[in-house]
């Protein structure tokens, strides 16, 4: 995996170009199935969302990956290329928004009309998680850390905001950074990714994430679990937090 990233120059275009397919096909079919703009993917606030979800999905990688190193669990290698970089970015750009359109868009969406907000955040959750079941090395660990510090946050994002720029751009950044710069395994990937740096990590599961990658770091836990929180909370305070039909009603 990470030569066949590494060497693609291909990568970048085609991965942006496939982003950007994946969002237009999404408001067309929201357009066409319910009768209505998508107003999640608003272009008003497009660059706001993106630029900030992508910039905390770097920080909170980043801190992830220090708390790690500090405690002997992350050491860098040797260096990657700037090129590899580019290419990490653009496969990251294709899955990032693909998940977040399936996930957050279209899942988490359509059932928190039926269920509420609760629910939505759950199932949403579950499903990422369980997603990420099949790929090398995972574990059912990998997965429950998945579920609670990417998929309860994403969510959360997407339910402060009301858009899906936020989640996105925070999935971009937290992937790029751990693949891209750090050039760690990403969910379970049999590799390592060479991105700017490459790394390894060691020691006990808990603390590196084991063959699963930082991800399933406790550390990566409990960091993305209070990024969670705060929105949760901003959520709350702006009225975003949807009951159950049967409550409305």
């Amino acid at each position: 995996m990470t030569n066949a990233v590494g060497t693609s120059v291909w990568a970048l275009p085609v991965g942006v170009a496939a982003a950007a397919l994946g969002l237009w096909a999404y408001r067309a079919a929201v357009r066409r199935i319910e009768a209505r703009e998508p107003r999640e993917l608003s272009r008003e606030g497009a660059a706001r969302g993106l630029g900030w979800g992508t910039a905390v999905g770097v920080g909170l990688f980043a801190a992830t990956i220090a708390a790690i190193a500090v405690l002997g669990g992350y050491r860098v290698t040797g260096w990657g290329s700037f090129e590899a970089f580019l290419a990490v970015c653009g496969l990251m750009c294709a899955v990032a928004v693909a998940e977040e359109l399936l996930l957050r868009g279209v899942l988490l969406r359509v059932v928190e009309e039926a269920a509420g907000t609760w629910a939505a955040l759950a199932l949403s959750s579950a499903v990422f998680g369980a997603l990420h079941l099949v790929n090398p090395n995972a574990t059912l660990w990998g997965a429950l850390a998945i579920s609670l510090e990417a998929g309860l946050l994403l969510g959360a994002a997407y339910v402060a905001t009301r858009s899906l720029w936020l989640p996105i751009g925070l999935h971009l950044g937290w992937n790029t950074a751990q693949a891209g710069i750090f050039g760690t395994a990403v969910s379970g990937s049999e590799d390592a990714f060479a991105g700017l740096l490459t790394g390894a990590t060691s020691g006990p599961t808990a603390l590196s994430g084991g063959a699963f990658g930082p991800e399933g770091s406790v550390i990566a836990v409990l960091l993305c679990g209070a990024a969670t929180v705060y929105l949760l909370r901003l959520a709350h305070r702006r009225g975003h937090i949807v009951p159950r039909r049967s409550r409305r009603t």
